[in-house]
């Protein structure tokens, strides 16, 4: 037996069939993943269990679900709930990614009663739970490496091997062995039916076989509409298997233009490819920070300085997703530490009403919507297309006008376009405005106005 609930391997040769199939002649250039309907207009958020509180439980950030719930988070990403391995532990406590059993609870975390508690508790105030799933690799003590060595990959003198050198704590599994698809499949599906999740956030989803992918999502979604996010960035991962990818690339562009190395026009060539490569209904994940970027490149404040609110704001209006990382609707302002203990220290700051005020109008206004459901941007010219990014998003009566100056100095604006005509609330203040074909305005750095109809 490979599991505690393993399905009869009777589909081995189908699978096989599948896998040997090019990939290029699985490939279709329309998407064939159908959204689940809550989807639509959600914002999501990461939850590191092990930092949120001083006890780092499941039943301790339990409590913290109905502020979550008033700041319009739909979707509860959950770091690793799994048991971490011992055998090459990094730190005391380890890396959340190292897993040691794929149908286990983390004991530090509790118990699996407390997790099931805690996702009942999510759907009872209407928002959804995925949780991180690690395919790529387990850790070197995870059971399996015992009963099913080959699982795993071996170099030229027959031993495991990590997938990355530096990831020392791990060993790569092998994909091409058919079995360890219906292994981790069905270990994927011991979680939807034992405590209704519902869905997985993939790590590293570009280092496994995206054929697998397709696999999984389809017999996943023969127990529930699931909700499929790849740690990846490519149009492939949208075509069979995923809802959303993430948007590394402008990320990427995003900080490069608050460094001064680029200006606008970098995000005028992003959105025209994502344009022309990406179907019109695959979600997009934009950020300005995640677990990796938090620990690993520094906070917010460190990568983003004076324009974290900017492009915080930026990243609830633009196309895409928004994400918001534990912490940052506390304005934290220091990098967690991966391998160990170290608790977010939850303090005021308008960065909560910020996140608060954009996550409730994606609900309400249809034309920030995801994928399809939404708008689509249509950039405004100004007198400074190089620091000055204008747009509008429309859809079904409801619009968004939004203007950035993304310099770091003062800006005098002018646009005259007839697509920003219309009566709006200014979105942080509410006060009401009016335009017809034209819009004035002196921007200082970093300064934004949104306003919403």
């Amino acid at each position: 037996m490979l599991s505690r609930n393993t399905k009869s391997f009777s589909s081995t040769l189908l699978l096989l069939l599948v896998f040997f199939i090019p990939f290029n002649l699985l490939a279709q250039k329309t998407t064939t993943v159908k959204h689940p309907e809550w989807s639509n207009n959600v914002s999501i958020y990461e939850v590191n269990i092990r930092q949120y509180t001083p006890e780092g439980t499941f039943k301790a950030f339990q409590k913290h679900l109905p502020e979550l719930k008033k700041m319009g988070i739909g979707i509860l990403w959950l770091m690793p709930i799994n048991p971490i391995g011992e055998v090459n532990r990094k730190g005391s406590l380890g890396s959340y990614y190292s897993i040691k059993d794929y149908m286990a609870v983390n004991p530090e975390y509790g118990t699996l009663k407390d997790f099931k508690q805690l996702v009942d508790e999510a759907h009872k105030l209407g928002m959804k739970v995925i949780i991180d799933w690690v395919a790529n690799h387990s850790s070197w003590d995870n059971p399996i490496a015992k009963t099913h060595p080959e699982f795993y990959k071996t170099n030229s003198q027959g031993k495991f091997e990590p997938p990355v050198a530096d990831w020392s704590d791990v060993i790569a599994l092998n994909f091409n062995n058919p079995k360890l698809w219906v292994y981790m499949e069905n270990a994927m599906e011991y979680w939807i039916k034992e405590c209704d999740i519902d869905g997985f956030r993939c790590d590293v989803a570009g280092m496994v076989q995206t054929p697998f992918w397709n696999f999984a999502r389809k017999e996943l979604d023969k127990l529930k509409p699931v909700f499929m996010l790849a740690e990846a960035e490519g149009t492939e991962f949208h075509e069979r298997a995923f809802d959303m990818t993430y948007a590394w690339e402008l990320h990427h562009i995003t900080k490069e233009i608050y460094a001064g190395r680029q200006n606008v026009n970098g995000l005028d060539n992003y959105y025209q490819k994502e344009n022309s490569s990406y179907n019109k209904n695959a979600y997009i994940m934009v950020f300005t920070s995640n677990h990796d970027e938090n620990s690993w490149k520094g906070s917010v404040f460190e990568r983003f300085g004076s324009a974290a609110k900017t492009f915080a704001v930026f990243s609830g209006i633009v196309k895409g997703m928004p994400l918001i990382y534990s912490g940052q609707e506390a304005g934290m302002n220091k990098s967690l530490r991966f391998f160990d203990k170290d608790t977010i220290n939850w303090k005021k700051s308008d960065f909560r009403s910020i996140y608060e005020t954009l996550n409730n109008l994606k609900i309400k206004n249809k034309a920030l919507w995801n994928g399809e459901y939404g708008g689509e941007m249509q950039r405004i010219n100004t007198n400074d297309n190089s620091k000055i990014f204008a747009f509008v998003r429309e859809k079904d009566g409801n619009k968004v006008f939004a203007v950035f100056n993304l310099s770091a100095y003062k800006i005098k604006i002018e646009i005259k376009d007839k697509t920003i005509s219309g009566n709006y609330k200014l979105l942080f203040s509410g006060k009401k405005n009016s335009f017809k074909e034209s819009y004035k305005a002196e921007l200082p750095a970093w300064g934004y106005e949104v306003f919403v109809k």
